[in-house]
């Protein structure tokens, strides 16, 4: 691995001097999300291997080319996982692609987000250098966290080779109930039971049907489904519902010629859509998958009016995929990558079309 690794500095050297843009590339199963991918490929998924896992400290260091397959095998046979539920999207992802998507699945709303897990990173600087930010444990964290400012930056400030995430140990018990349910009616109990103490770890609604998903002590699941009512879901049904939605094999998500991501507060009203557009809604309403052709202004426009914003994930509309930042929130990542990368050579333009 120190020939691949002087390999890469060694590139990125070159880059950095020539004014060469590179393209980052793991597994290759986010190339769709962004707005472009453009440069020369620097190939990432070799440099890979699990360096360090303390089950008892719940702690995992990988390199960046190591599969989420193998982390989470490892993980599992010490009975712990990935508490953020990265979604495989139909692949087996690298754990740096992982980080610098920052995306979540169903347990995010309770776990928390990607960047929540992150405790630190080896960032390849655009000089060829090696620089280390964050720690192995969450005390380490002080001053401005640039770990977790990494993930979900989509690899505009340098590759990350390494990551160190915590780890959770897995419930000892959970149950997915099901009920007949619509939209509005199914978002109010959403939140209702957010702020109960029930141990929700992921709610989902599609075509008049709620799911919730509880986790934890098996008494407490236990007495929460007998609170909540509902259809008992099996465990094999409703681990293949769950993974569909975190892996975006659910057909709304994966087979939609058009697909939006709107980001809204969880008190949301239901979106005014006429005609009404196919909806899978997650993390308590919060997020809300919304499978239509209409136009880019219309549904940014409708997510703003929510208090929220809109992602065009997948289809053929033209101009940014992301929702428009106001200019002083687009000076940050202005900032951002001209410190880190002043001559623009990592991922020219894929969070940002003028970065």
């Amino acid at each position: 691995m120190q020939a691949l690794l002087r390999e890469l500095r060694e590139r990125v050297r070159h880059a950095h001097e020539s004014r060469t843009p590179l393209r980052l590339r793991g597994a290759g199963t986010k190339d769709f999300y962004g707005e472009r991918c453009e440069g020369q490929l620097l190939e990432l998924h070799g440099y890979a291997g699990v360096l360090a896992y303390e089950p008892a400290e719940l702690v995992l260091t990988a390199r960046c080319g190591t599969r989420l397959s193998e982390i989470e095998a490892l993980l599992a046979a010490q009975r712990q996982f990935l508490a953020f539920e990265p979604p495989a999207l139909g692949g087996d992802p690298t754990i740096g692609g992982i980080v610098a998507a920052g995306l979540s699945g169903p347990r995010r709303a309770r776990a928390g987000a990607a960047r929540d897990f992150v405790l630190g990173t080896l960032l390849l600087g655009c000089d060829g250098e090696l620089l280390h930010f964050g720690g192995t444990v969450m005390k380490n964290v002080a001053g401005f966290d640039v770990s977790r400012l990494l993930c979900g930056s989509l690899g505009i400030l340098g590759p990350v080779l390494e990551v160190s995430l915590k780890v959770l140990p897995l419930p000892p018990a959970q149950q997915t109930l099901r009920f007949e349910m619509a939209e509005g009616e199914a978002l109010a109990a959403f939140n209702r039971w957010a702020g109960q103490p029930l141990p929700l770890c992921a709610t989902a609604w599609f075509d008049g049907q709620a799911w919730v998903r509880l986790s934890g002590a098996a008494s407490a699941v236990r007495a929460s489904a007998q609170q909540l009512g509902g259809e008992r879901i099996e465990s094999e049904p409703a681990a293949a519902f769950w993974r569909s939605a975190r892996d975006q094999t659910h057909p709304l998500l994966s087979r939609a010629a058009s697909l939006w991501r709107l980001s809204l507060p969880s008190t949301a009203a239901p979106l005014s859509l006429a005609p009404p557009a196919a909806q899978l809604i997650e993390w308590g309403g919060a997020l809300r998958w919304c499978a239509t052709d209409r136009p880019a202004a219309e549904m940014r426009a409708i997510a703003a009016a929510a208090g929220g914003s809109a992602m065009h994930w997948r289809g053929g509309a033209s101009g940014s995929r992301f929702h428009p930042l106001a200019p002083p929130v687009l000076e940050l990542p202005r900032r951002l990558k001209a410190r880190f990368d002043p001559h623009g050579i990592f991922n020219p333009g894929r969070l940002v079309a003028e970065l």
